[in-house]
C-alpha cells in the first residue's frame, strides 16, 4: 500500500465538509447537555422542597411542576441519543472515505447509508428538541407566572 502526499491531501478534502457537520453537532449536544443540567437541577430543588413543605397547595404546585419537568427529561434524554447518534455516523463516514479512498475499495453505498442515517438520526434529534422547548414554553403558559407587562404597570 503506497499513499502519496497528493493522495492524502485529496482524502482530506473530501473529509472535511462531514467534519464540519460534526462540530455542528458537538454544539448541538452542548446545547442538550445544558438543557438537561438544567432539567436536573430544577428537579432536584423541586425535590428537596417537596420533602420539607407541609403546606398541601404548596406540596401540589410543586409536584405539578415536577410532573412537567420529568417528560421534558426524557425528551432532551431521546435528543442527546439521536444526536449522538448522528456523531457517530458522522465519524464513521469520515473514517469511511479516508479508508476508501486510501485502500482503494469501494465503500459508496456504505458511506451512503451511514449518511443518510446520520441526517435522521440528526432530525430527530432536533424534533425531540422541539418538542421538549414547546412543552417547556407551554408550563410556562399554565403556571401562575405574572407577564412583565403586568409588574411594570
Amino acid at each position: 500500500m503506497e499513499i502519496q502526499v497528493s493522495d492524502i491531501g485529496h482524502i482530506i478534502q473530501l473529509s472535511v465538509a462531514p467534519v464540519f457537520l460534526l462540530t455542528g453537532v458537538g454544539t448541538t449536544l452542548t446545547v442538550l447537555t445544558n438543557r438537561l443540567g438544567r432539567i436536573t437541577d430544577r428537579s432536584r430543588v423541586l425535590e428537596e422542597r417537596l420533602r420539607t413543605t407541609t403546606d398541601e397547595a404548596v406540596r401540589d404546585e410543586l409536584q405539578s411542576e415536577l410532573n412537567s419537568l420529568y417528560p421534558r427529561a426524557h425528551m432532551i434524554n431521546r435528543a442527546i441519543i439521536f444526536s449522538t447518534a448522528c456523531a457517530l455516523m458522522v465519524a464513521t463516514v469520515i473514517a469511511s472515505l479516508f479508508l476508501g479512498d486510501a485502500l482503494n475499495v469501494d465503500l459508496s453505498k456504505f458511506i451512503a447509508i451511514a449518511f443518510i442515517t446520520a441526517m435522521f438520526s440528526l432530525v430527530l434529534g432536533f424534533i425531540f428538541l422541539l418538542k421538549e422547548i414547546l412543552v417547556a414554553t407551554g408550563t410556562l403558559y399554565r403556571s401562575k407566572i405574572v407577564p412583565i407587562e403586568r409588574i411594570e404597570r
